[in-house]
């Protein structure tokens, strides 16, 4: 009989570290929130693309949630150039 293991949340099932799991978690919900703003502002994914200072197919990579091709600091920056400012927070574990 095998065991079954038990996770948090899908990142810290796919990351090899605990580091990489934050980075993950915390990328996909900068992600989900620009995409909030998108679709709450009405725009067409070529008018995000422009305000967002992204071309129209990096615009969809992210729309899509493609974790793997944004960084945080890419984030940040789509973040900013819609007007938003990015808040960090620490938690204990």
């Amino acid at each position: 009989m095998s065991n079954i293991e038990s996770y948090t949340s899908v990142w810290d099932a796919i990351a090899d570290t605990p580091e990489q799991a934050a980075n993950l978690r915390t990328r996909s919900e900068l992600m989900r929130q620009i995409n909030a703003i998108v679709k709450d502002s009405g725009w067409t994914s070529t008018e995000a693309a422009q305000r967002c200072g992204l071309t129209g197919p990096r615009m969809l990579d992210l729309l899509d949630g493609r974790v793997s091709q944004f960084s945080l600091d890419a984030l940040i920056d789509i973040a900013t150039a819609i007007g938003r400012r990015v808040h960090v927070e620490l938690k204990a574990a």
